[in-house]
């Protein structure tokens, strides 16, 4: 493995056979047990995890006392597309405990997803709209439920804060290694690829209901946790019991209910690899995804496209 920030190549863009370009980052495989099916890149080199973790962001607020219904737990756990169903969603989660959209402190945003921002055009950016909303919704509902101040909800020493992060730092078995800021406004705590996995299998095969009312949320509202169209809602579609989620600068986590976990950063943040990278390293589990085909052209031809090299 390497021990820089570049880590290994993962992956390809070949035109008429000629490595044309190439993603380099870290990944990790863990089989069900917990051992390491595969290991590439700088996996033990601290990194951002930003919105992979949602699901144990949501975790901490169901355990302080958070109740909502699956479809609205799935969209507290989400990087949603912005569409009808998202806001609408995230505006249920606050009229449910007396409170609205001016009370959000997320950072404004159009909708993530394409055809969802194509749609909203030259609208100003909300914080409704922003991808974060469902879990700014959550994190407020239970502030209310607790009687924690709702104006402070993201500073660091804030008792949902404090509540996440050990949250995290128990399911990565580990302490965090840098505390900041994610895009969203909320607490982000870095920690190795490895580390991220450890989390992410964790929680997949935890006993804890908790852990199981969230997990099984995320896998039945698949459209909630990212929306229609988009790698994460087709991908957990197709596969009964995958779970995944992406996160900003090209991270990605996948686990299946028995513990196999797959976690990776692309070093450059670009997300255009992250399907070819899933399918070939699924495929090693006998786990078959819609392969992703990333074309390149030549004219109207076909002449390359992206391949994983794991």
């Amino acid at each position: 493995m390497s021990n820089d920030f570049r880590g290994e190549v993962l992956a390809e863009l070949t035109r008429n056979g000629l490595v044309e370009s190439i993603h380099t980052g870290h990944l990790i495989m863990l089989n069900a047990d917990g051992s390491v099916h595969k290991a590439k890149g700088s996996v033990d080199m601290p990194i951002f995890p930003r919105s992979t973790v949602k699901c144990m962001q949501a975790s901490a607020m169901v355990r302080n006392g958070l109740k909502l219904e699956p479809r609205l737990l799935a969209l507290v756990a989400s990087s949603h597309s912005g569409a009808k169903a998202h806001q609408g969603a995230v505006l249920e989660i606050l009229a449910g405990v007396g409170l609205s959209e001016s009370d959000l402190q997320c950072a404004l945003d159009k909708p993530l997803g394409e055809a969802e921002r194509i749609a909203w055009g030259e609208k100003p950016a909300t914080r409704l709209a922003m991808n974060c909303s469902g879990k700014h919704a959550g994190m407020l509902a239970t502030c209310v439920a607790n009687g924690w101040n709702v104006k402070t909800y993201l500073n660091a020493d804030h008792p949902l804060q404090v509540a996440v992060l050990k949250e995290i730092e128990t399911l990565a078995s580990t302490k965090v290694s840098n505390k900041t800021f994610d895009g969203c406004g909320a607490p982000l705590f870095a920690m190795t690829t490895r580390e991220l996995a450890t989390a992410i299998r964790a929680i997949t095969i935890s006993k804890d209901p908790v852990h199981i009312e969230v997990m099984n949320a995320t896998r039945a509202f698949p459209e909630m946790v990212a929306g229609i169209g988009r790698l994460t809602t087709r991908t957990m579609q197709s596969v009964p019991g995958l779970f995944m989620k992406e996160g900003a600068e090209a991270v990605e986590v996948v686990s299946m209910a028995d513990g196999r976990t797959l976690v990776f950063k692309i070093s450059d943040g670009s997300w255009r690899a992250f399907g070819t990278i899933m399918h070939a390293a699924l495929l090693e589990w006998g786990i078959t995804t819609t392969e992703e085909a990333f074309n390149v052209y030549g004219g109207a031809n076909i002449v390359g496209g992206m391949r994983a090299v794991l």
